[in-house]
């Protein structure tokens, strides 16, 4: 079956709500009513929210749970390249046939009524979950937490929180404590949450929800502590102390994402031997994913070409942290975001870093910046700034301007999995 039965059926489902995003529970609960309860008889689930790291978390865990032989799902948004990334059945991605008629079933079973695509593309991977054994699942939620599609399992083994930081304030509040409170939405009565590094003030959000819930906490800096340390990573809890390699995923802030997949192994029971294949195996594209061929890579020429999907103040500043921990070389950035993003807050950690930045439009995304308003905004902080018509003419017109410099494509996810689309 080709790819393209999917994406009708995906097409389709677009249209079954006007709004691409409009939370709440109650539409994806009457779906999974008529679906027969799937989310009750999931494997054990472990529930990740936070702004950002979640998918770097998640991806770590997975590694170190896969290394003991554990089987398990996995669940991601948005996808880079194509929708099958979503929905990881017991380790493989899951297939064009499954997929297809997975949808064909929602969407029978949803009857033509209103239901966003998150929410019924969910329902979808939950019916996957149900129906494939695994020891494991592994649910990402996909935006804030307490009313996300993802936030119906009554009983999850473990959540977890990431770092939370202002981002989407059209759905989730303008300040740190409204947002962390829509975070701390998926904690369950008695079910343990792995909390990483935190603002002080979402921290008192998080605190105050495990206490009314009897959620007990496993919080970074009081019950368990990351570092990077002579090139090692250190991590110490009550348990004990893991000496460990630095994570394969590049990035300062990989240290305290790994941080979190560790307390949350430990929680689980693994051992050293997993602990490290967390920080050593962990796959996740388009986190300062440095490219390596394809047409891209060739029109770079002699420039290292990077890509990366951060598109909030955080992701900003991390990226930047990456940069300085870096080899020295001239950065230039390539640049396309989405409208609905802070795109001063984005930049400003770059402008020390970026010799010059291009600004793309992201083709075939309704919601981009047009490429002349982000110039705009780069030269605004001080960084000098033009526009391309294209990433690959921009890369071209970089590599002929300054070769062997270094390149990196960020701003936003939806530019990233279309680069690694285009680039193959």
């Amino acid at each position: 079956m080709m790819a393209a039965a999917t994406d009708a059926i995906l097409a389709r489902l677009m249209g079954l709500h006007p709004k691409v995003i409009d939370l709440t529970l109650g539409r994806v609960q009457r779906l999974l009513a008529a679906l027969g309860r799937p989310e009750a008889t999931l494997p054990p689930v472990i529930h990740i929210a936070g702004t950002n790291g979640k998918g770097s978390t998640q991806a770590m865990i997975r590694a170190g749970l896969e290394a003991r032989g554990d089987r398990v799902h996995a669940y991601t948004s948005p996808h880079l390249a194509r929708f099958h990334e979503r929905i990881r059945l017991a380790g493989a991605l899951i297939s064009e046939p499954a997929l297809a008629d997975l949808l064909d079933e929602c969407e029978a079973a949803n009857a033509g009524q209103p239901i966003t695509f998150f929410e019924i593309t969910t329902c979808a991977a939950f019916l996957a979950f149900a129906r494939t054994p695994a020891d494991w699942t592994l649910l990402e939620v996909g935006l804030g937490g307490r009313l996300d599609a993802t936030n119906v399992v009554d009983r999850p083994r473990l959540t977890i929180i990431t770092p939370v930081s202002i981002d989407h304030q059209q759905y989730l509040g303008e300040t740190l404590p409204e947002i962390a409170g829509e975070k701390a939405g998926i904690l369950k009565r008695g079910v343990p949450c792995i909390v990483g590094p935190q603002d002080e003030a979402a921290l008192d959000v998080i605190e105050a929800r495990a206490a009314r819930l009897g959620a007990p906490l496993l919080v970074h800096g009081q019950h368990w502590h990351v570092q990077a340390d002579r090139g090692r990573l250190i991590y110490h809890d009550e348990t004990g102390l893991l000496d460990l390699p630095l994570p394969n995923l590049p990035g300062p802030h990989q240290i305290q994402n790994a941080g979190v997949a560790l307390a949350a192994l430990r929680a689980l029971g693994a051992d050293a031997a997993a602990c490290e294949a967390a920080v050593t195996r962990a796959d996740w594209p388009a986190r300062m994913q440095r490219l390596r061929q394809g047409p891209l890579v060739q029109a770079a020429g002699a420039c290292e070409l990077w890509l990366d999907g951060g598109h909030n103040p955080a992701g900003g500043a991390a990226v930047a942290a990456t940069l300085a921990a870096m080899p020295a070389r001239r950065t230039h950035l390539v640049v396309g975001m989405l409208n609905t993003k802070d795109i001063a807050g984005y930049l400003r950690p770059l402008a020390a870093r970026a010799e010059s930045l291009t600004a793309v439009s992201i083709p075939g995304e309704p919601n981009t910046l047009p490429a002349a308003v982000t110039a705009e905004a780069a030269r605004a902080t001080g960084i000098n700034a033009r526009t391309a018509d294209s990433v690959a003419q921009a890369v071209a017109g970089i590599a002929a301007a300054d070769p062997g410099a270094r390149i990196l494509i960020c701003g936003s996810l939806y530019l990233a999995g279309r680069v690694l689309q285009d680039n193959g």
